[in-house]
């Protein structure tokens, strides 16, 4: 409401200088742009779509409106492709169609969504369980860290204390470390091998050497 009032505010003002109701509809416009100029570089997208729906009302043939609203609506389309709502990003991209339907930017993140969504289809079936599979893997990953942490830690005690037991601690935890690399590079490798194949963790594929699926499980 604060911001309505200083855009009439403003264009009040205005209409004194230009003494026009054109002159009083493009301040507004020019201050709702403004305002979707400022929500957009805040990652404010909501906001920035209803500055820039609000300027279009009042001139629809606006170019900065008509490309910031666009823009807008393939932020957003990234921002949910990213957290795998295809359905949600394409509608998003069809909104910033009708704002700028010759966007090269539009037409390839319209193409990468349908790629992706039909390799999801492709994986899902092939291998349904593997969201359990990959967030598993990303939790060991990231435990990860933490060892190469520690590691690090036990050579700076060992700067401070000139204690050998740190450098002792050090070779152990880097090579428990190496050892747990190479455990999860082989699961990476064997839930590859399941997904492209199409095998299933209790078919007999997947009980297969190359492709252990109890190698998948989460190590204790």
């Amino acid at each position: 409401m604060r911001q309505l009032l200083g855009a009439i505010g403003l264009a009040m003002a205005l209409a004194g200088v230009t003494g026009c109701a054109g002159g009083i509809a493009q301040a507004v416009v020019s201050t709702r742009n403004h305002q979707g100029d400022l929500a957009l570089v805040s990652h404010n997208y909501a906001d920035a779509a209803l500055a820039y729906k609000l300027a279009l009302q009042l001139s629809p043939d606006d170019a900065h409106a008509r490309a910031g609203l666009a823009d807008v609506q393939m932020r957003i389309a990234e921002e949910v492709y990213e957290n795998s709502k295809f359905d949600d990003a394409l509608a998003a991209l069809a909104i910033a169609a009708k704002y700028d339907p010759q966007s090269v930017r539009l037409a390839a993140l319209r193409s990468e969504i349908d790629d992706a969504r039909l390799r999801r289809e492709i994986v899902v079936s092939n291998y349904p369980t593997y969201r359990e599979t990959t967030i598993a893997l990303r939790r060991s990953y990231e435990q990860l860290a933490t060892q190469n942490h520690e590691v690090v830690a036990a050579i700076q005690r060992f700067d401070y204390t000139f204690d050998s037991n740190m450098l002792t601690k050090a070779i152990r935890d880097s090579f428990e470390l190496n050892q747990e690399v190479g455990r999860l590079t082989q699961r990476l490798i064997n839930f590859r091998q399941l997904v492209e194949s199409g095998a299933t963790p209790s078919s007999k594929a997947a009980e297969s050497p190359a492709s252990s699926a109890a190698s998948l499980l989460p190590l204790p």
